[in-house]
């Protein structure tokens, strides 16, 4: 985070995250994560890790792709290198509870793995909470 490279994105962040933080659905991000965290150093020293939770899918789409939010997202190229596989991950989690960095990078790997799941998928094909599939 900083290098030279990181120069844009770092002076994105504050306010990309202040408007998830005003986003209708937004519910709870990480704030700090702990160096020393299995899940963060199972990942690597490369990998930069976000988490959040939203009222839905819907939500989130929204302010990924039709906030501000989509004018930064479409630069990510300028600073983080292609990933392989599946870089992110949704899930549904039950109301009241903060999933853990561990649960992430677990279900990360399921996705990876195995494909999406009512486990584990993405917004090709999501799962609702009853497992159904459906599209945002």
């Amino acid at each position: 985070m900083d290098s030279y490279e990181m120069a844009g994105f770092r002076a994105e962040l504050d306010a990309i995250n202040a408007l998830a933080d005003r986003a209708p659905g937004f519910i709870w991000r990480m704030v700090d994560e702990d160096p020393n965290d299995p899940g963060l150093l199972s990942l690597g020293p490369l990998m930069l890790v976000n988490m959040s939770l939203w009222r839905d899918a819907g939500a989130l789409a929204d302010y990924v792709y039709r906030s501000d939010h989509a004018r930064v997202f479409k630069r990510r190229g300028e600073w983080f290198l292609p990933g392989e596989g599946a870089t992110s991950v949704l899930w549904w989690v039950e109301s009241g509870r903060i999933p853990t960095l561990t649960e992430a990078v677990e279900r990360l790997r399921l996705l990876r793995e195995v494909g999406a799941s009512p486990d584990a998928f993405g917004f090709r094909k999501l799962y609702g909470a009853d497992a159904t599939t459906g599209t945002v």
